[in-house]
């Protein structure tokens, strides 16, 4: 899901890297460096709420960062006897159709300087064809949906209520992704989030007649369970679904931070299922989260039908 708008900056700092702007201006990815958010260069810049921010940054950034590239192609042209329309930009190199001599890129930008040419930029982004009327229910508030499929195995103790996660098998849908890594990093992660989000992490409140009536009592690490290494799945595989391209989104790819917690409902099914195996047919009474607790009392219930 996306949101409506985001400005951005680009200038030429280079050091550490960011493939959008690498891919744009066709250089290694260690000669872009990108610096952290300050109101002083960017003071309405939109949250990056619903995992947002490679949508609308990274479709501001791409912006500022052709516009700089037609103005680098102007000089380049200019340099290499071409139309500005056949400046190519490859591997660190800049070349021309037809041109019988290349350009380093560090060459076109010292040119460009001496030029006096523009080497920065503000880009704009604003998510196109997003429209909602409220009051019939009826639009198009989102760019694209995101998908993901996800299969667990549990292993449930009977007598105690434990269980294991023995096996997830996870294929997401990222669209084109722009860094596969990392989003393979925010799928697992998202995916043991929302194992500890239904199957961990117990909210309690205290009781009573009292001035503290209503208070949360599980707000700290001592009293509140978080997932850890212990809770990973013993085997822990997650594929990326290919030739996913997404039209009109940042070179074909979609948000990828926040939808793979949905998955661990896969876990939740599975620990409801491994229940129902002790009386089918039975409803299982399965309250979330799924903690040892919870199971034994769903088993004790069912034993009972």
């Amino acid at each position: 899901m996306t949101k409506h708008v985001a400005p951005a900056t680009a200038t030429f700092i280079g050091a550490e890297g960011n493939k959008l702007v690498a891919d744009v201006f066709g250089v290694p990815v260690d000669r872009v460096r990108v610096s952290s958010t300050r109101t002083d260069k960017v003071p309405n810049t939109s949250a990056t709420a619903a995992s947002s921010g490679a949508d609308l940054n990274g479709g501001a950034v791409k912006n500022a960062c052709e516009q700089i590239k037609a103005r680098l192609a102007e000089v380049a042209a200019e340099e290499l006897g071409v139309h500005p329309a056949d400046v190519r930009f490859i591997d660190g190199k800049v070349t021309g159709l037809g041109a019988d001599r290349e350009l380093i890129f560090a060459e076109l930008i010292n040119l460009a300087y001496h030029q006096r040419a523009q080497l920065w930029a503000a880009g704009f982004y604003r998510t196109a064809g997003l429209h909602w009327d409220p009051k019939h229910m009826h639009g198009s508030p989102f760019k694209y949906f995101a998908y993901g499929v996800a299969a667990s195995e549990v292993e449930v103790d009977g007598f105690t209520g434990a269980y294991r996660l023995r096996r997830v098998d996870i294929v997401h849908d990222v669209g084109d992704s722009l860094s596969p890594l990392v989003d393979l990093g925010q799928v697992e992660g998202g995916f043991v989030q929302g194992a500890g989000w239904l199957t961990l992490e117990d909210l309690r409140w205290e009781e009573g007649d009292g001035p503290s009536r209503g208070r949360l009592n599980t707000q700290a690490a001592s009293t509140y369970k978080l997932p850890s290494f212990s809770e990973m799945p013993e085997v822990f595989n997650v594929a990326l679904l290919e030739k996913a391209h997404e039209d009109g989104a940042v070179y074909g790819s979609k948000a990828v931070g926040e939808p793979p917690l949905m998955l661990a409902i896969s876990v939740f099914a599975a620990i409801a299922d491994a229940i129902h195996s002790l009386a089918p047919g039975c409803p299982v009474p399965l309250d979330a989260p799924a903690t040892p607790e919870s199971i034994l009392c769903a088993i004790g219930l069912v034993a009972q039908q």
